[in-house]
């Protein structure tokens, strides 16, 4: 499944893409998809692909179209301090998407089959934590990644209130995971009653089924236990919350200029493909046509446009990058230097 919206030249165009295909209609939904770069999530040999509305797959390691996921996180109508479970966490592409809207006091847990997809979630997740500016621009749920089967989770776990699961599930397992064999959002109503609203058709890999042990027993997945924070930890973010409230209201009051932008190019229209999709689903074939708007070939300028017989430099038509107001705001503070390193979570960047 993928192919929707046109491909785009970076992360924020692809955004724009899925914004102007309906995708993406919450400006929550779009912060997140901003914040993570989907190339980031690929191997350094394919990340010229990151940017298409199609899906990826090497080896083990998986990524749904941008389009699915955008439907995903739509439909979870996310908010801060919730919990949230994903069910074939692969990369952690989307539980780190996820992890920007929960907040600091949500629950974001994972469970991967693959114990080396496991290993490059978790290899992603701490280079997203390192390097990124978004993580000191959100409150972030940091995910915890688990191996083992999706249908071998432990009976005493917690209940979550959000659970995303990217694969088909047999009739055998419905009861158990409430899932169907298209993307569907399942609502508890009651305590034995459930709303169910079909999102999308997609058609998913089915689970894999969980294979015996020579005792006859599975071997049950534990998930993480509610984690209770630290004095120091709650400490840490309740500075942190206070920092960004007073670069707000300076902001605001015109007391700093907020990150340096430049003015933002018009972006090149690419002709959509006009593309008839098949989807089988069980026995039902659904047939689906996406067509698109003319082209418009030309690259168009600025917003503002130039003065007469003056053309921008490169250097003025190139973006600078943004500054990290929060970073600088720590390092500014009257505090010894272990001390806002630890505010800064030890990041080098």
């Amino acid at each position: 499944m993928g192919g929707a919206v046109s491909a785009g030249e970076d992360n924020d165009e692809l955004i724009d893409n899925l914004k102007e295909a309906q995708y993406i209609r919450t400006e929550l939904v779009e912060q997140a998809f901003r914040a993570v770069d989907r190339a980031d999530y690929y191997l350094e040999e394919f990340r010229e692909n990151a940017y298409k509305d199609l899906a990826w797959k090497h080896g083990n390691i998986h990524l749904s179209a941008p389009c699915i996921y955008s439907e995903v996180m739509e439909a979870l109508d996310l908010q801060p301090g919730l919990s949230f479970l994903n069910l074939g966490s692969g990369t952690g592409y989307l539980s780190s998407m996820v992890g920007l809207i929960l907040g600091p006091f949500g629950v974001n847990h994972g469970v991967e089959l693959h114990p080396d997809v496991t290993e490059y979630a978790k290899q992603k997740l701490d280079f997203f934590i390192r390097t990124s500016d978004s993580f000191d621009r959100f409150d972030f749920c940091e995910p915890s990644f688990v191996t083992g089967n999706c249908l071998e989770i432990a009976p005493d776990c917690s209940q979550y209130d959000r659970v995303y699961c990217g694969a088909g599930v047999r009739r055998e397992h419905e009861d158990y995971m409430k899932s169907l064999l298209k993307l569907t959002k399942i609502t508890r109503t009651g305590p034995s009653a459930w709303e169910t609203k079909k999102i999308l058709a997609v058609s998913f890999a089915p689970l894999v089924q969980p294979p015996r042990c020579e005792s006859g027993k599975s071997r049950l997945v534990h998930l993480p236990p509610p984690a209770v924070r630290s004095l120091q930890d709650l400490a840490r973010i309740a500075i942190r919350a206070a920092v960004k409230r007073a670069i707000r209201q300076e902001a605001a009051s015109g007391s700093v200029g907020g990150p340096r932008t430049t003015p933002r190019l018009k972006r090149r229209r690419v002709r959509r493909r006009r593309m008839e999709t098949i989807v089988f689903l069980d026995k039902e074939v659904f047939a689906s046509r996406i067509s698109s708007p003319s082209e418009d070939s030309g690259c168009e300028g600025p917003d503002e446009e130039p003065r007469e017989g003056e053309a921008p430099s490169p250097a003025e038509a190139r973006p600078e990058p943004p500054v990290n107001l929060l970073r600088e705001k720590v390092l500014g503070l009257p505090l010894p230097e272990p001390l806002k390193r630890y505010l800064l979570y030890h990041r080098d960047k």
